[in-house]
């Protein structure tokens, strides 16, 4: 949608995902992303930690799945998103606060400090349905498929007819 705010957040899973289901079965993760700025001092020649910002990611659907299955707390995340209106509210000690929310679009751990080993989950459904595997060695169509297609082939023409 036009108009919306996409911001990039990287930092570390505050909680285990919490995976939940709508009435309608649909799925839904909520992870806080706790985010801490570094500078350099010059003058001690040490690291400062800066203010944390807390953010409140929430995905959908398969993708919720896979948050919950995948990540844990203190995992160190890469989160793309889009941002949505701030919350406010009043602390428990009276100061009023808000609370940044994003609707997850992406989101990986980060390979900075650690590796990971990805699974390609198998989609559900018909076999129609299921696009072909864009990591796989085999093409996805057979190649007499591709010889009858035009656009496949678009220095060879279809036939000797002019098309006017």
């Amino acid at each position: 949608m036009a108009g919306e705010v996409t911001i990039t957040v990287v930092g570390n899973i505050a909680d285990d995902p919490e995976l939940r289901y709508t009435q309608g079965g649909v799925a839904v993760a909520s992870v806080r992303v706790a985010s801490t700025p570094r500078t350099m001092n010059r003058q001690t020649n040490a690291w400062e930690d800066g203010e944390t910002v807390w953010v409140r990611c929430t995905a959908w659907r398969e993708l919720a799945e896979n948050v919950a299955q995948s990540l844990t707390k203190g995992s160190r995340v890469v989160v793309t998103g889009r941002l949505k209106a701030p919350s406010a509210y009043t602390a428990a000690s009276g100061e009023a606060r808000a609370s940044l929310e994003v609707e997850i679009e992406e989101i990986g751990p980060s390979l900075r400090y650690a590796t990971a080993s990805v699974t390609r989950r198998a989609r559900e459904g018909s076999p129609a349905q299921v696009q072909a595997d864009p990591w796989a060695n085999t093409p996805a169509a057979p190649a007499a498929a591709k010889a009858d297609d035009g656009w496949a082939n678009p220095g060879a023409p279809a036939s000797d007819d002019t098309p006017f």
